[in-house]
């Protein structure tokens, strides 16, 4: 997208489902914005410059005008406030409680478990080997208790029938366990509708990690 100064940054990188999940929120918001990649492979998360923006070396980042913001969640209720075109929390109290819970879910149970620094580390201080298996295991866990907090509440969608900020959450994590993970989604039903249902829409396909600018091409 054309430079503007006024337009949104997002500092992202293509595999990062903290970012995927900002790229759904902007776009189902109908918000431009300039898209920065950050190489985590090589490291530039680790530069000078972004560490400036976000001290402890993680993408998402969104820069609106002098507000910079770290940590997807932060940013996602940032966007919900100022921008309040297209909510994704719903008025209800009790339903928006179960949006936070499960995005809570992914955000703090599931996806810091398979972040490439855990798995990095799990890599050279235990085996190769074991990197698969402990992933695997996380979102598995986490994808029960997902199964279960929701089978009550969904709709078309995670918490009913419009699109809401766990769906945003969902998405991301149930593509990696499927396409980097290989985690058998026939155990998840539900789930694996919601992933179904995700697929129809054209905000959430835009934001996949391989339509993205820095992708590597096939």
């Amino acid at each position: 997208m054309a430079e503007g100064e006024n337009k949104l940054k997002l500092y992202s990188y293509w595999r990062s489902s903290c970012s995927f999940r900002i790229r759904i929120a902007l776009n189902l918001k109908g918000l431009e914005y300039q898209y920065i990649p950050v190489n985590l492979l090589k490291g530039e998360q680790f530069s000078p410059e972004f560490q400036k923006l976000n001290p402890i070396g993680y993408v998402p980042v969104l820069v609106d005008g002098d507000i910079i913001i770290s940590d997807s969640f932060a940013i996602f209720m940032y966007l919900e406030e100022k921008y309040p075109q297209h909510p994704l929390l719903p008025s209800d109290l009790a339903k928006k409680a179960l949006n936070f819970q499960a995005a809570n879910i992914v955000s703090s149970s599931i996806q810091p478990l398979q972040n490439l620094a855990v798995l990095k580390y799990i890599e050279e201080k235990v085996s190769p080997d074991e990197k698969i298996p402990w992933t695997k295991f996380h979102i598995e866990k986490g994808f029960e208790a997902l199964e279960k907090l929701l089978k009550d509440h969904a709709g078309e969608y995670a918490t009913g029938d419009e699109v809401s900020m766990a769906d945003l959450f969902l998405a991301p994590q149930i593509l990696a366990g499927i396409e980097r993970f290989n985690v058998d989604m026939a155990k998840f039903p539900l789930l694996s509708r919601l992933n179904e249902a995700y697929s129809e829409l054209p905000e959430f396909q835009n934001a996949k990690p391989e339509n993205q600018p820095d992708a590597p091409s096939a």
